[in-house]
């Protein structure tokens, strides 16, 4: 149901993407706008691992450095399949965990030292399977796909918005030029709020999939959903220090301790989560 959701999802950006570029400049303007996206994009595919990695002042670790972490990672791998990640721990006691890399090949896996200092075992193990799911699902490749029809939009808003402003569709009399200037600016408005929660949709949907997979990758629902209920509980009182930009990449949103910064929140509610994996169990 979430892979079936999440096509939906992305059909229903893609057509808007159609549709704000014929309103805006015809097929041509929607185009080039999709064009230019998909270059920024092509360099964030290839390159997000490396930049948030840093951003966050990750260090790679090996199995003598942290053979617990190492140990699980190895054992999950070995069960799933999948190629050994390289594993990164982040320098602060909020407690968290993301992955990231372009393909289950060129993959990481990172937590935070308080993931670390928190967890049980078992907790761990669960978090750490739901990352692995994220790589099995190819979830980055996803969330790429969604940035570029999602910065298109927001790209054809903005040539939108100032041509609205700055009556760049002439040509027309005055009625119809304030009337479509007004429409106009209307669509640049409405269009990015638009494709901001088919953006939040997509990646709670992922997050679903991801604890069902993990879930499934470990075969202890109760691990992961015990780990979310002490990251909530954590994420409240210690939020980690992240962007916006970034949050959607970790386990649970490490901007919960900011009211604002969670009205748009990528991650659905924890209690539904947990209570998922419960009915698993």
């Amino acid at each position: 149901m979430n892979y079936f959701k999440t096509t939906i999802l992305l059909i229903a950006l893609t057509l808007l993407l159609v549709w704000v570029g014929s309103m805006v400049g015809g097929r041509q303007g929607a185009t080039y706008a999709f064009a230019i996206a998909m270059g920024m994009n092509f360099f964030s595919y290839w390159f997000s691992d490396k930049i948030v990695l840093r951003m966050y002042g990750a260090r790679e670790v090996t199995e003598q450095e942290s053979p617990a972490f190492y140990m699980i990672v190895k054992e999950l791998t070995m069960h799933t399949g999948l190629p050994m990640p390289r594993m990164y721990i982040v320098p602060t006691q909020a407690v968290n965990a993301f992955a990231t890399g372009r393909n289950p090949r060129h993959a990481a896996v990172a937590v935070t030292e308080g993931i670390l200092n928190s967890l049980t075992h078992e907790e761990l193990k669960g978090v750490l399977g739901h990352e692995l799911s994220h790589i099995q699902n190819r979830d980055i490749l996803i969330s790429t796909i969604v940035a570029t029809v999602a910065g298109a939009i927001m790209m054809l808003a903005n040539m939108a918005r100032w041509a609205a402003l700055f009556g760049g569709y002439g040509g027309r009399d005055e009625e119809n030029s304030r009337g479509g200037g007004f429409a106009i600016l209307f669509l640049a408005i409405l269009a990015p709020i638009a494709a901001l929660l088919i953006q939040m949709a997509i990646s709670r949907s992922r997050e679903y999939a991801a604890d069902k997979g993990g879930a499934q990758i470990t075969g202890n629902p109760l691990g992961l959903a015990s780990a979310l209920g002490k990251l909530q509980q954590a994420a409240m009182t210690r939020p980690l220090n992240a962007g916006q930009t970034t949050a959607h990449l970790f386990i649970v949103n490490p901007l919960s301790g900011r009211t604002f910064a969670t009205i748009f929140s990528t991650h659905p509610p924890i209690e539904e989560r947990v209570k998922r994996l419960r009915a698993m169990a």
